[in-house]
């Protein structure tokens, strides 16, 4: 550090809820892969079971813009675990939904991903555990829950290609 180095009054949050996220995605893909499965591809699955939801409102949920979206879509049903419906109360919708197969496989990406989850969370004691949590509750449900109006849109990181 040098003279000019201006001094930090903060921990550094930018950089530690970058790096522990990036980990945690770099574990979970790692997890997933083993059945085959992105993290993207979890989050379809599990929340088109929930009820019948379109493209639209899965990338909502998913935080996924339409492309990635359909890329999604088009490898879960290559890979015959979802497909897309006309919906039940709009015919001018298209609904996902999840197969027999989609859903057996969901239960099993469920349960790799407690598995990370539970993984990641271990390193911390009992109250220290319940505490990040709620602290990332409020934050993700006020402080930081939405992004902010910016001409030049912050990026986020690129995932490397498989």
């Amino acid at each position: 550090m040098t003279a000019m180095t201006p001094a930090r009054t903060e921990p550094d949050l930018s950089f530690l809820l970058d790096h522990t996220s990036h980990v945690l995605r770099t574990q979970m893909s790692a997890a997933l892969a083993e059945i085959g499965l992105t993290a993207r591809m979890h989050c379809v699955l599990v929340h088109a079971l929930e009820g019948e939801r379109t493209q639209i409102q899965l990338a909502e949920i998913g935080d996924m813009d339409k492309t990635t979206m359909v890329v999604t879509v088009d490898a879960l049903e290559k890979a015959g675990l979802a497909e897309r419906r006309p919906s039940s109360t709009d015919r001018r919708a298209r609904i996902i939904a999840v197969t027999d197969e989609g859903a057996r496989v969901a239960g099993r990406s469920q349960k790799i991903v407690d598995r990370v989850h539970e993984q990641a969370l271990a390193a911390l004691p009992d109250g220290d555990r319940e505490a990040l949590l709620r602290a990332l509750k409020l934050l993700a449900g006020d402080g930081l829950s939405a992004p902010a109006e910016n001409p030049r849109p912050a990026r986020r990181a690129r995932q490397p290609l498989k």
